[in-house]
Parts: structure tokens; sequence; C-alpha cells
């Protein structure tokens, strides 16, 4: 029998409901990982003469994109993974809006063609498509998040501030994204590239300092038990 009430719309974590959502939802990201080879095209028999001609095909940079993306499409997962390990239950509202932001993580396989076809490597707007592709899934996936906060289905919810914080954090990822737009189109696409190799350094930094933050704000809440909800 179903653990859903209905006047709640509430699925329990123990329940069926639950266990199918999200085995849909760790399907879907699965097929996008796995539908990005299809942006590698297959070189002709003359270009497998030797390593230097194969990469020359394009192939070189269809792998680049390939492995950008499975990188960018992991992180996704292992972010929603961490997301739904702190759920107790879950509701209407959390599973569309785990739909919303899955639909543009199946869009990533797209815009990837655009980023790793040699033929418009040169051209702004397949950078700017990949770029705000990647922004928003972001930004919807941390919507997820934030429903569910609302919605009261969070085992151990933070402070509000350090979800604040956390946030913020995330942020870095779509500002690094987005800067390459202007990027790309005043001093070419291959600039624009580069500057999402800014996420090496300013995702551990970021990250180190919202963890400091968040420990400073846990340990404060800790103290003053009573404003923990709205700390």
């Amino acid at each position: 029998m179903s653990s859903a009430t209905p006047t709640a719309h509430r699925y329990e974590r123990e329940s069926v409901e639950f266990a199918r959502t999200f085995a849909f939802l760790d399907a879907v990201y699965a097929i996008a990982l796995t539908i990005l080879v299809v942006n590698i095209d297959p070189p002709d028999a003359s270009e497998w003469q030797s390593m230097s001609t194969l990469l020359a095909s394009g192939l070189g940079w269809q792998l680049l994109g390939f492995g950008v993306s499975f990188a960018v499409i992991a992180v996704f997962w292992r972010a929603n993974h961490r997301i739904v390990a702190g759920f107790g239950a879950i509701t209407p509202a959390v599973i569309t809006a785990n739909l919303v932001a899955i639909a543009f993580v199946v869009l990533i396989p797209f815009s990837t063609q655009g980023v790793s076809d040699l033929a418009l490597a040169d051209e702004p707007l397949t950078v700017t498509v990949y770029a705000l592709n990647i922004s928003v899934a972001v930004l919807a996936q941390s919507a997820v998040f934030f429903v569910a906060r609302r919605d009261g289905v969070l085992r151990d919810p933070l402070p509000r501030r350090a979800d604040t914080v956390k946030f913020i954090d995330t942020l870095m990822t779509p500002a690094v994204f987005l800067a390459s737009i202007p990027v790309a189109y005043l001093f070419g696409t291959d600039w624009a590239r580069y500057t999402w190799a800014l996420l090496i350094v300013v995702g551990p930094l970021s990250g180190r300092w919202s963890t400091r933050r968040i420990a400073r704000i846990q340990a404060s809440a800790a103290s003053h038990p009573s404003g923990r909800g709205a700390a």
C-alpha cells in the first residue's frame, strides 16, 4: 500500500513512489551521458593512418567536447544524488522541479554538438548556447533544493543563512560560464573555452569558503537553538 496521504500529497522515502521517481531520474542522467557519444563522428578510413591525422580530422575536438560534457553531466548527477540523500520524502512540486532540471540536462548533448564540431569552432553562438544551457541547468537544480525545503521534506535542514551560502557557492559555475559569452565575442571562442578552466581554481576556493562559513553558521545556531530555523 502506498504511504502517500491524499491530503498532504507526500510520498515518504520508503514508499514505492519515492523509489520510482529517483530511479527514473537516474536513468535520464545515464541516457544523457550515453548519447553524448553521438556527437563523435567516425573518421574516414584514410584518416586512420596516424594519430596526428586522426586528431586533425576533428576527432580530437569532438573527444574534448565529449569529455567536458561527460564531466559536467556527471557533476549534475552527483549533485542531484547529494540533494536526494537529504530527502525524507518527496512531493509533486519536488518531482516537477526535478523534471524541469533534467530537461536542461538532456539538452547538454545538443549544445555539446556546437562546441565540439570543428566546423563551428569559431562561432561565438556555440559558446553562448552551451554556456546558457549549463547555467540554466545549474539554477534549475538549485531550485529543486529550495522547493524541497519549502515543502518540508528535508530530513535535517541547515539554517537558512547556510543555504544562502551554499547557493552563492553554486553560482560560481554559471558565473564562469556566463562570463565566457562576452569573451567569445570579444576575444574568440578559444579564449572563451579557456575561461571555463577557471572553475578548476574558482570551484575549490569557493567550496572551501562555503564550508568554513557554513560551519560558523551551524556553530552559531547550536549556541542559539531558538534562532536556528531563521538563522
